[in-house]
C-alpha cells in the first residue's frame, strides 16, 4: 500500500487538548504519527510534525486537518519527500552562548548557509546571567554539512564569527545523531 508523508506546522493559543484533537484527528484517518516538536510560546501552542497515512487518505486528512481552524488551530499541511541521505551529509551539533543583542541568529545562520550547512533543528533561550542578571543568548543547533566541507574552514569562519560577536560556540561532530 502507498503511503504519502505530510509535514504539518501548528499554532493556536494555547489549552488543553489541543495535541488530543490533533491526534485524533491524525487516528480518525489511518495515519501515524512520526515525529514532532511541539511547545508554548507566549500563551501560543505551537508545533511541527511529520506523520504518514495511506495515500487515498491523504487529501481527506488534509481538509480535516484544515477544518480544525474552528478549534482554533491554524494548520499548514506540506508534502515530504521523506528524510535525506545520511551518507551525503556530516551531522554536527553547534553551541553558543553570548550577551544577547539583536542579529546572533541571523550572522549564524548566513555563515552556515555560505557554506552549504543545514540546519536541521534549533533550540534558542535568552537566560539571565549568574552573577549579573544581564541576559545571555544560548542555541544549540543540530546541523548537516555537506560531506565535502572542510571542517577546519568551517570553524575558522565560525570562531571568527565568535569573536566578532563576542559569543563562546563549539562546533562538534554528532555521533548519536540518526538520520
Amino acid at each position: 500500500m502507498m503511503r504519502c508523508t505530510l509535514v504539518l506546522t501548528v499554532i493556536g493559543p494555547d489549552r488543553p487538548g489541543l495535541v488530543g484533537t490533533l491526534s485524533k484527528t491524525i487516528a480518525d484517518h489511518d495515519a501515524n504519527w512520526l515525529e514532532s516538536r511541539m511547545a508554548r510560546l507566549s500563551g501560543k501552542f505551537a508545533g511541527v510534525l511529520r506523520i504518514d497515512a495511506p495515500n487515498e487518505k491523504c487529501q481527506p486528512l488534509t481538509d480535516a486537518l484544515h477544518k480544525l481552524r474552528d478549534a482554533g488551530l491554524n494548520i499548514v499541511v506540506e508534502s515530504s519527500d521523506g528524510p535525506i541521505d545520511p551518507t551525503q551529509n556530516r551531522p554536527l551539533i553547534l553551541n553558543l552562548i553570548g550577551h544577547d543583542r539583536p542579529g546572533i541568529v541571523r550572522d549564524v545562520s548566513r555563515a552556515l548557509a555560505q557554506r552549504g550547512v543545514n540546519v536541521v533543528e534549533f533550540h534558542t533561550q535568552v537566560v539571565s546571567a549568574a552573577m549579573t542578571g544581564d541576559p545571555l543568548f544560548k542555541a544549540t543547533a543540530e546541523l548537516l554539512a555537506p560531506i565535502e566541507t572542510n571542517l577546519d574552514e568551517l570553524r575558522d569562519a565560525l570562531d571568527q564569527l565568535a569573536n566578532d560577536l563576542a559569543l563562546d560556540l563549539s562546533l562538534t561532530a554528532d555521533t548519536d545523531q540518526v538520520l
